[in-house]
């Protein structure tokens, strides 16, 4: 047990230092290719940040263990888990924390295009993956066309992210980074030494989140939880760790466009990319209870942070529910 802890303190000591090296590298990037915020947090750190818990699902599906229901349960958990923690626990503990640095009463003020698209976007993919879950197994094709959809609305929300990123750039919306590149204190301030730190701290990402996974995995196997229930609670809780904290780095600094667009922009690959991919390696229905209550959180996070948005209301206390979402599924898990 004592081992279980300290490998889960070092997993989360290693995605902190990594989501560091990883953001300021991100900015360098973004700076020097002038894009907007909106295209460095919704799309490149997104995207980047994502790459654990696009592996996990995958793995689980084909390179699992010998019980093939066990792998889809894992991999059914993880696609709906990763949605769902960052629509719940990700944009409450950025509140918390924009709350306890910037007060709680200072308004957010991402920009408010490209938060509407993410949104927008990913109420549309994830009716999409809800409505795929309704069809009949036997009805393959159906599921094909529907990961066919998923496929093309994420590249049609590219396309849309960056044409906006000129305009919102002409508007002072660019891209800037905050410090120095960290590596040019050692090997100077290239192009190909920006990129060098970004693939050096997206690995030390991966890699924190699997020593969590490992670490989590060892400490709930004391408690009997299913595999379903790990792969909702645990993986996503690893594997979303760099989202939280290059967001929760990010709010508290004041880049409410990178914050923001970090976690919806995550969302939106998570509810398009990886749900298609699994709907073309595993049966996908949501016949658990636990599965189908995520799902429903997930929208009900989503749909009161545009809400909120929308109105003077958009400050870190309101946002604390949906926190409160995460813990009454935790409730559920325990009671039901």
């Amino acid at each position: 047990m004592i081992l279980s802890v300290l490998l889960l303190l070092l997993a989360l000591l290693i995605v902190y230092l990594a989501a560091e090296v990883f953001t300021n590298a991100l900015e360098h990037i973004g700076e020097r290719l002038g894009v907007s915020e909106g295209v460095t947090g919704s799309i490149f750190a997104a995207v980047g940040t994502a790459m654990p818990e696009t592996i996990v699902p995958l793995v689980a599906i084909l390179a699992g263990g010998a019980a093939e229901s066990v792998n889809h349960a894992v991999g059914l958990g993880a696609i709906l888990g990763a949605p769902f923690m960052l629509a719940t626990l990700s944009l409450g503990m950025m509140a918390f924390f924009a709350g306890r640095k910037r007060g709680w009463n200072t308004s957010f003020t991402p920009e408010p295009g490209g938060l509407k698209r993410d949104l927008s976007v990913f109420m549309l993919a994830f009716g999409l993956v809800i409505a795929a879950a309704l069809v009949p197994e036997s009805w393959r094709s159906v599921k094909v066309i529907f990961a066919i959809a998923l496929f093309l609305t994420y590249f049609s929300y590219l396309l849309k992210t960056i044409r906006a990123s000129r305009r919102l750039v002409a508007d002072g919306h660019a891209t800037e980074a905050d410090s120095p590149l960290y590596a040019s204190r050692l090997i100077g301030d290239s192009t190909w030494v920006v990129i060098l730190q970004s693939l050096f701290g997206l690995m030390l990402l991966v890699l924190g989140a699997r020593m969590f996974v490992d670490g989590v995995e060892q400490a709930s196997a004391l408690f009997g939880v299913s595999a379903l229930v790990i792969a909702l609670l645990v993986v996503p809780v690893a594997t979303e760790l760099p989202e939280k904290v290059n967001s929760i780095l990010w709010i508290r600094r004041g880049r409410d466009t990178l914050a923001f667009g970090n976690i919806t922009g995550a969302m939106v690959f998570q509810s398009t990319i990886i749900p298609a991919v699994g709907m073309l390696l595993m049966p996908w229905h949501f016949h658990d209870i636990h599965a189908s209550v995520a799902v429903l959180f997930a929208l009900l996070g989503v749909s009161w942070l545009w809400l909120v948005s929308r109105g003077k209301w958009f400050r870190p206390l309101p946002l604390l529910l949906n926190a409160i979402l995460y813990m009454l599924f935790v409730a559920l898990i325990i009671f039901y």
